[in-house]
């Protein structure tokens, strides 16, 4: 059974910086070997989620690029995929959704990053009812 994951912002540190988390949850991933896409928003937030990816932490190094950027076409091989919403990119078993709607291709698990601002999470509720109604196990974690 699938699973969905909604990170809650709550810590300072997140809602100054949201992108922080996700490079975080990235990070996770690639230490268990798990290859990800991370459904960016739009370009921008995809160009700026690829900056924060390399200076997030001095320590780390997480292989990653934006899809359809390279023309070798890496996408496959390299272990964090960042996808905006013009790039049609294969599924993986982890994605970390960004983008407004619920993700609806198939994935072993998906990430929601909730925002701190409570206004902001009222769709997130409809997307928790419409994984609920497709079968996920659901999960809430407060970050």
């Amino acid at each position: 059974m699938p699973r969905a994951d909604f990170y809650l912002i709550a810590k300072p540190r997140f809602a100054d910086d949201p992108l922080l988390l996700v490079c975080e949850l990235a990070r996770k991933a690639y230490e268990t070997g798990q290859p990800v896409l991370i459904l960016a928003r739009d370009a921008m937030q995809a160009e700026a989620l690829d900056e924060r990816l390399w200076d997030f932490d001095e320590d780390a190094y997480l292989p990653h690029q934006i899809a359809g950027q390279q023309e070798d076409d890496d996408d496959e091989i390299t272990p964090i995929v960042i996808a905006s919403p013009e790039f049609d990119v294969p599924d993986r078993p982890l994605v970390i959704n960004l983008r407004d709607a619920p993700f609806r291709g198939t994935c072993e698990r998906v990430l929601e990053v909730v925002p701190a601002d409570p206004s902001a999470r009222e769709p997130l509720r409809a997307r928790w009812r419409d994984y609920q109604a497709r079968g996920f196990e659901l999960k809430k974690i407060d970050m």
